[in-house]
């Protein structure tokens, strides 16, 4: 009975497994210094234009004059300063010019926040032109070889321009180490734009380093670290209460809550590790690589396998059928597409983009691992639906409403859940700029509100108590004694004292 029993609380293994990883991760960006490496400008209508990185930033909480050291922390103050941020155009381009002539080429640095994007270039003079031409010059709009910027009426001094000039025949130019205070909450960009064609095939190297008030941690990502504080904290308290549960019944314990007992320590020590992560992002700027790229593969090589768990269970196996059959090469190809899918999902969102949208890049990544959930709930349920049915011809009332309960369960979170991916799609596809940045948290906070949720329901469901024998499978047991089982506390019968009480009624006949 005891190899039974602990057979079916294996199969329940992958229930809870399943249920904690049902959906969704952190989601996160590269790093709030935007290093560039030698990159080349791109062509984007009569200007060569360099995309330098977008945040967002909150407003500074002390103002003053901003410090011109790298060195030198600005606590309070949100930020953008570019640290040794270097153009080298090519020998052709530096040859035609004058060895004496002092400015022989512009570098502009563009800062604005997104919802003045209209005022750069020539859309306000109904033109598609980036930088002003001669006609423009003539009209007073702009100056010749500078981008066409409208100052915003209310804050004249945006959007930002930074010139940095090549002088004379020199291959390169030095930005100054220049700090840009933001006193104005927003979804900033940051361009090099030059207008000059003669400067093509100009080069950036160098960084930028964007800070919020509190902290190097990206705008919309700040949230996430108080988030995962207090969801720790939750999976505390959970513990605790179970913890309680466990001991007060510490007699009666089966092979399954050991397991659900590791899967609230795994719950709890995931959201400090992330609480550490974005701790440590804040303080640095950066984040470690190589922990998150270990991370980032534990997490997709679990939901994988959690989802094959639940896929085999849902089927039966060990409860209505002993093997899979001819299926295992087929769960092995979904299990594989999956793990490939969501870590390639997963791996642009944590390390492949370090500014604050993830782009067309995740959102194509996003609908292949989309269709494989799908292709997941739908044989899932397929696969329910033929075991309910099995334990209902059974007469199995015991397991029958266990799996009910199990099923009803299941079916809200996946609904939830498919409108809530239908919700996230939306919002990707609607908002490319990331203009509701301040709320994208939300995102991947319902994911881990979710999967806390089930965890609860599932320690409500399988919550320790005096009569365990509930949740045991005995195979080729008789309906009837199994049915017969108690589920209250105060009515505990077991199979062995069933097997007891025959013995004793067949020695009492042959005296």
């Amino acid at each position: 009975m005891e190899e039974r029993e602990t057979s079916r609380s294996r199969t329940r293994i992958g229930l809870l497994a399943i249920f904690i990883c049902l959906c969704g991760s952190i989601i996160g960006v590269g790093c709030s210094i935007h290093e560039y490496r030698n990159e080349a400008f791109a062509r984007r209508s009569n200007a060569l234009f360099f995309h330098g990185g977008s945040e967002g930033l909150h407003a500074s909480k002390s103002h003053g004059s901003s410090s011109q050291s790298s060195d030198t922390p600005l606590r309070g103050k949100s930020f953008i300063r570019f640290d040794r941020v270097t153009f080298t155009r090519s020998k052709e381009s530096s040859s035609k010019k004058n060895d004496m002539q002092q400015n022989t080429g512009l570098v502009e640095a563009i800062i604005l926040d997104v919802k003045d994007r209209e005022k750069i270039g020539g859309s306000y003079l109904k033109s598609e032109a980036i930088c002003c031409n001669r006609n423009m010059s003539l009209e007073g709009s702009c100056k010749v070889g500078e981008v066409i910027i409208q100052k915003n009426s209310d804050n004249p001094d945006w959007p930002k321009r930074i010139k940095t000039f090549f002088e004379g025949q020199n291959e390169q130019a030095v930005m100054d180490p220049i700090t840009v205070e933001i006193n104005n909450t927003g979804m900033y960009y940051l361009y090099f734009v030059i207008c000059d064609p003669e400067l093509a095939g100009t080069l950036i190297e160098g960084r930028t380093v964007w800070r919020n008030p509190d902290g190097y941690l990206p705008g919309k990502m700040a949230p996430l670290m108080t988030f995962s504080g207090i969801m720790s904290f939750a999976y505390l308290v959970l513990g605790l209460g179970w913890f309680v549960r466990f001991v007060k019944h510490w007699k009666d314990i089966i092979h399954l809550h050991y397991h659900i007992t590791a899967v609230i320590a795994l719950g709890m020590c995931e959201m400090a590790f992330w609480y550490f992560e974005y701790s440590n992002f804040n303080s640095t700027g950066t984040r470690p690589r190589d922990v998150t790229l270990w991370a980032v593969t534990f997490t997709a090589v679990k939901k994988t396998l959690s989802r094959l768990l639940l896929l085999v269970v849902s089927m039966g196996y060990g409860v209505v059928r002993p093997t899979l059959g001819g299926i295992t090469s087929k769960l092995i190809l979904l299990g594989t597409a999956y793990f490939i899918a969501s870590e390639s999902y997963e791996l642009v969102q944590h390390l492949g983009n370090i500014n604050d949208f993830s782009g067309k890049t995740a959102l194509f990544l996003l609908l292949p691992l989309t269709f494989l959930d799908t292709t997941f709930i739908l044989w899932i349920f397929s696969s329910l639906s033929k075991t309910l049915e099995q334990l209902q011809m059974k007469r199995n009332m015991v397991k029958l409403e266990l799996y009910r309960k199990f099923t009803n369960s299941l079916a809200v979170s996946v609904l939830l859940s498919i409108a809530w991916i239908g919700f996230e799609l939306y919002f990707n596809a609607t908002d490319p700029l990331s203009e509701l940045w301040q709320i994208y948290w939300i995102i991947p906070a319902f994911w881990i509100l979710l999967a806390y949720a089930l965890l609860v329901v599932i320690c409500v469901l399988w919550a320790p108590s005096q009569n365990p024998t509930r949740y045991a499978y005995f195979e080729g047991a008789d309906d009837s004694n199994e049915e017969g089982l108690a589920l209250t506390s105060g009515n505990k019968v077991t199979v062995d004292s069933t097997a007891r009480l025959g013995d004793d009624l067949e020695e009492n006949k042959r005296v």
